[in-house]
């Protein structure tokens, strides 16, 4: 068992809350039963959560076998009955996936124990290290070229570690419960596809070419069954990924699914598509992360190293996200343009999407689309007259801005 902790004030705060205290208990009760003797927990410090779960690092106060130090207490509430997934069955699916991989391949936290009856998992705590985000909003460029690299890699390990996972996801997601499972984001795209035409008419005055629609629709295979289909964490942006001494590890897997590379290896491109996080990056830095992710995936699939098959592949990916992205952030009628997160530092909607389709405009035209190039072009044009020309300007990340 792999136990990463780093050094550092505890900044321990006990819940109060009896949801906190329920927890603890509960945790306590999974160890329990799982090493067959009493396990005393303490000292519990609240890392956040959200409406969905609640999160907790936990010291081991009592134990009669080995355990780590600390470990990551991750609790969820009931999954509403409307809900397309649980996020619950997709975690606890992910964790054991990842977890059975050899630990110098594991990209994320292990499982230590999971209780599927109390929703409960709990996990290995990889500490109080820097995320991708820290750096990224720190003021050291080549420490976060540095960590952007280790994440692109990363990220291929992941991907070929794990192709031809499929049976073994859907066995452990239906042991779980789950009769069925799909990528979330695919469901978004979907529905995207046949939504955000009107959206983009009633909101920036720009009609949908028939010759679009069939473009999207085409791009939409990457979400069917591929030779290509790997593990994904489904949301791996700055904040979920931790940068430790080995490497660059993976949190958060309560969307993980199986699904083409492309999706995940478009997030090279365009920096963080379905992230608050949507800075741009240091020109060339995207093609060397996109190099540093082949170079680990070429052994399992050779021919993602010939640009003629991985490149429109590529390109459909990054077509998808640039939709389903318009589609989230595009500000409805009477809501105002805003930062994508409120909670945290961002650029705001609209300059974060005339930054992607300005790309896809250029990437377009380097493929010969000419198509998607115009269109591109008026969405970018309509952007700008409905939000003004700030919008033309999407600044770098903080650790790559001079002074």
């Amino acid at each position: 068992m792999s136990v990463e902790i780093t050094t550092g004030p505890p900044e321990v705060r006990v819940p109060v809350s009896a949801e906190a205290t329920d927890t603890v208990g509960t945790a306590e009760a999974v160890l329990s039963k799982r090493t067959g003797a009493t396990v005393r927990l303490a000292d519990a410090e609240d890392l956040g959560g959200s409406d969905r779960s609640v999160v907790m690092r936990v010291r081991i106060a009592e134990s009669p076998f080995e355990l780590p130090r600390t470990v990551v207490v991750k609790h969820y509430g009931e999954c509403p009955a409307e809900a397309r997934s649980d996020p619950f069955a997709h975690e606890a699916a992910s964790c054991q996936l990842t977890t059975a991989l050899p630990p110098e391949a594991r990209i994320g936290p292990e499982l230590i124990a999971h209780d599927a009856a109390e929703r409960l998992l709990v996990l290995e705590d990889l500490g109080r290290g820097s995320t991708l985000a820290d750096v990224l909003f720190a003021d050291d460029p080549r420490m976060a070229e540095r960590a952007l690299l280790a994440w692109a890699r990363a990220l291929g390990r992941l991907h070929s570690t794990t192709a031809g996972c499929e049976a073994d996801f859907d066995a452990l997601m239906r042991r779980l419960g789950a009769r069925s499972w799909t990528d979330p984001v695919a469901d978004d795209i979907t529905r995207s596809v046949g939504e955000l035409p009107e959206l983009l008419s009633q909101t920036l005055g720009v009609d949908t070419p028939p010759r679009m629609v069939e473009r999207l629709t085409g791009a939409t295979e990457l979400l069917e069954s591929s030779r290509y289909r790997s593990f994904s964490p489904s949301d791996i942006c700055p904040d979920n990924s931790l940068v430790t001494g080995s490497g660059v590890r993976f949190m958060d897997f309560e969307w993980g699914c199986v699904r083409d590379v492309a999706m995940d290896a478009a997030y090279l491109q365009y920096p963080f598509p379905s992230s608050w996080c949507s800075y741009a990056l240091p020109d060339n830095l995207a093609e060397s992360m996109l190099s540093t992710w082949r170079s680990e995936i070429v052994e399992v699939w050779p021919e993602l190293d010939d640009d003629e098959v991985l490149m429109p592949r590529l390109f459909n990916a990054q077509l998808l996200w640039v939709w389903v992205s318009t589609w989230w952030f595009l500000p409805r009628t009477g809501e105002t343009d805003r930062p994508i997160d409120l909670h945290m530092p961002s650029p705001r909607r609209s300059t974060a999407l005339v930054d992607r389709w300005r790309h896809l405009r250029s990437d377009a035209e380097k493929a010969d689309m000419a198509d998607v190039a115009e269109f591109a072009d008026r969405v970018v044009d309509a952007l700008v007259n409905r939000f003004g020309a700030g919008a033309l300007h999407l600044q770098p990340y903080p650790a790559f801005r001079t002074t």
